[in-house]
């Protein structure tokens, strides 16, 4: 099940993030899902559709993202991956005009998977400090 788990969490990375592959959203989260620490304050984003609207303005922010899962540890039903983005903000997505600006960020995420898809999702980054790189000169 352990080793399962990883690769869903790789391939989540794979496809959703670096691949664009919009279509795996629905194959690899659960129709009830939550995500947290994508939206704004404690809110969590519930079921593909709710991902999609982040997923949809982040990619538009910066059409050249790439993540790199740095490590991936499971037990049980948990998977925990580290992983480094990189990226160039080339779009308006997040409210705020274009900065150009080549930025990378660091995080990571765990996962719980029920019934080979992921039901509820952690992420922890620094969205204020990408943010703030973004809009300084």
């Amino acid at each position: 099940m352990s080793e399962a788990n990883k690769q869903l969490a790789r391939r989540w990375f794979k496809e959703v993030w670096n691949q664009r592959k919009e279509s795996a959203i629905e194959d690899l989260l659960t129709s009830g899902c939550r995500i947290h620490g994508l939206g704004g304050g404690d809110e969590a984003l519930i079921g593909p559709d709710g991902f999609k609207t982040f997923y949809r303005s982040f990619c538009g922010a910066f059409p050249d993202l790439r993540v790199t899962v740095d490590d991936t540890i499971a037990e049980g039903d948990k998977v925990a991956i580290r992983w480094t983005a990189t990226m160039t903000h080339l779009g308006d997505g997040l409210g705020f005009p274009a900065s150009g600006k080549k930025v990378s960020m660091d995080g990571s995420t765990i996962g719980v998977i029920k019934d080979g898809k992921i039901d509820e999702g952690w992420n922890h980054m620094d969205i204020t400090g990408l943010f703030a790189k973004l809009k300084t000169a």
